[in-house]
């Protein structure tokens, strides 16, 4: 049985102005805290343990909610889940800004995050239902990852500027002003999409955790986004408590990196002509395991500093931008009728490995150093790279 697609009556800068801004905050959420990060457990009168379960705790939920308001979204539609999620994003961030206790605090985060994962599904399904078969769907993806490059590079500014201001409530109080403005133009303009007629068979996942490309890609996307994730979680303490950065200095170092992770999206379509997709992700594989090596070597005959810490980093970008720009395909390759449910556990299975290593990591290793980088990095890329091997092996060779 088949359908038509729903009209969407928007030219393509109005659907990415409806549209955008919810996928921004949801990475937003992350990055425009950081700066604060290292004050909290002060504040809050707890353990920097704790506070990290604010960020791994955060992309965990991010990826499983993903799992459970996918069929939602199919079940009563796109635009409910929608305005759903963006009430509970700004209610939790209005709570997490009048938490006094580490538990509340947790706690809210966690909402909060529930509440990107309900955006975030219903803006890329509606992206799917209207755009699946057009040339602005392309245009729109692919706008969307040039935004998203720049959040973690503005993110910790904004914050590093809102709490010297305003102090590190005044970031959440601005995270729920943005999300509601963004919710009231959906509430008037972001009309239903969602098919009104589906088709009836239901079509086994099982081939989806049958198929070894979808873990060996998925396990890639997994070690370029951990090595971010471990960055981004060490960073604050390394820079601003032992290099000496102040918060904005901080903010303005952690943007070079997303800098250069921009740049390099500028080669990306030239990289996989050139390369395939194997060729990125073993390449952006041998760039993390250089970049780490070079953080070792700094970290065992040096301090902290731009050139010791920040620039390995700037080849870590690199691998990152190598690898992430075709994981997805990878990974997704075989999938056709089941695409949506590969996409929501790529995305999930992802995010779960991400935050228990990268949590692993910074916990069990000092988080005050780059090791916790250099251990996760090299640990993932390597078995990234053995698992590329399994998987030239397994196909049939041809002549």
């Amino acid at each position: 049985m088949s359908y038509d697609r729903p009209s969407w009556a928007y030219s393509l800068s109005a659907a990415l102005l409806l549209m955008a801004p919810f996928d921004v905050l949801a990475s937003l959420a992350m990055d425009i805290y950081l700066p604060v990060v290292p004050a909290m457990p002060g504040i809050l009168n707890t353990s920097p343990s704790v506070i990290q379960l604010t960020l791994s705790g955060y992309m965990i939920i991010l990826g499983v909610g993903q799992i459970i308001f996918g069929p939602i979204s199919d079940r009563i539609g796109r635009r409910p889940v929608l305005l759903f999620g963006a009430v509970l994003f700004a209610a939790a961030s209005l709570g997490a800004a009048c938490s006094s206790t580490a538990g509340t605090f947790v706690f809210c985060r966690l909402l909060q995050a529930s509440g990107a994962s309900a955006v975030l599904v219903a803006t890329f399904a509606t992206v799917r239902d209207v755009y699946a078969d057009r040339e602005e769907g392309v245009v729109i993806y692919s706008a969307f990852g040039a935004i998203l490059s720049f959040v973690p590079a503005l993110g910790p500014i904004v914050g590093a500027v809102v709490a010297d201001s305003f102090g590190w409530r005044a970031i959440f109080v601005l995270l729920a002003l943005l999300t509601l403005t963004a919710a009231i133009n959906a509430t008037v303009w972001w009309h239903e999409t969602r098919p009104p007629v589906s088709v009836n068979s239901r079509r086994s996942v099982l081939p989806i955790f049958a198929s070894f490309p979808f873990w060996v890609y998925t396990l890639a996307f997994s070690a370029v986004m951990g090595t971010f994730f471990v960055f981004f979680s060490i960073a604050p303490r390394v820079l601003i408590g032992h290099a000496g950065y102040s918060e904005f200095g901080f903010s303005l170092a952690f943007a070079t990196v997303a800098g250069v992770m921009i740049v390099t999206t500028r080669f990306a379509r030239s990289m996989v002509a050139r390369w395939g997709i194997p060729g990125c992700v073993t390449r952006g594989m041998l760039m993390l395991i250089c970049g780490a090596a070079l953080l070792a070597v700094g970290q065992i005959f040096g301090s902290p500093s731009f050139a010791s810490f920040l620039l390995p980093v700037w080849i870590m970008a690199v691998g990152i931008v190598f690898a992430a720009s075709v994981t997805a395909n990878g990974a997704l390759a075989e999938f056709g009728d089941t695409a949506g449910s590969a996409v929501a556990f790529y995305s999930c299975i992802q995010s779960v490995i991400v935050s228990i290593g990268g949590t692993l990591s910074v916990t069990i290793l000092d988080g005050d150093s780059a090791w916790p980088l250099v251990t996760y990095s090299t640990t993932m890329a390597l078995l990234v790279l053995v698992a590329q091997v399994l998987l030239k092996r397994r196909e049939p060779k041809t002549r």
